[in-house]
């Protein structure tokens, strides 16, 4: 079953839009499998975003997601990383479409409420840097039956 990783940034906690996030996954048919509100380490910010190190904005990024709680998430469902892009949709919230969460909740890219994993791949090292294995739980909701054939 795929697996994505997912951030609620600080500045989406401190709007009080945690609820309203985790629900759209829900109501799609994810499972949540992984949540945890944290201070984010400055170490665990440069490694989660280790790809942009070279980009003139690398520094704002790192003082931001470590200037407040976040909720980290790992979801599982069928084509989940994908869902979940289009769920959170474009980086710039006066790209994005209405219907998505920064369509409808954001209005400045550089306070944009949500992280989510680009690839199968990413969300795999993505997953691996935020939880321990310990920390995810397999379960099977029992609505399951009615989402899926």
């Amino acid at each position: 079953m795929e697996r994505t990783f997912l951030a609620i940034k600080p500045d989406g906690v401190q709007r009080s839009l945690v609820g309203d996030i985790i629900r759209r996954f829900e109501v799609k048919g994810f499972t949540l499998v992984g949540l945890k509100l944290m201070n984010v380490s400055r170490e665990l910010a440069e490694k989660h975003y280790e790809v942009h190190k070279e980009r003139p904005f690398f520094s704002n990024l790192i003082e931001f997601i470590t200037s407040g709680p976040v909720v980290a998430m790992v979801w599982e469902g069928d084509g989940v990383v994908a869902s979940a892009r289009k769920i959170i949709g474009a980086t710039n919230p006066l790209n994005a479409e209405p219907g998505t969460i920064r369509g409808d909740f954001g209005v400045d890219v550089g306070r944009n409420l949500i992280h989510g994993s680009d690839a199968i791949e990413t969300a795999q090292r993505e997953i691996n840097l935020w939880f321990e294995q310990e920390e995810l739980v397999s379960w099977k909701p029992s609505l399951m039956s009615w989402i899926h054939e």
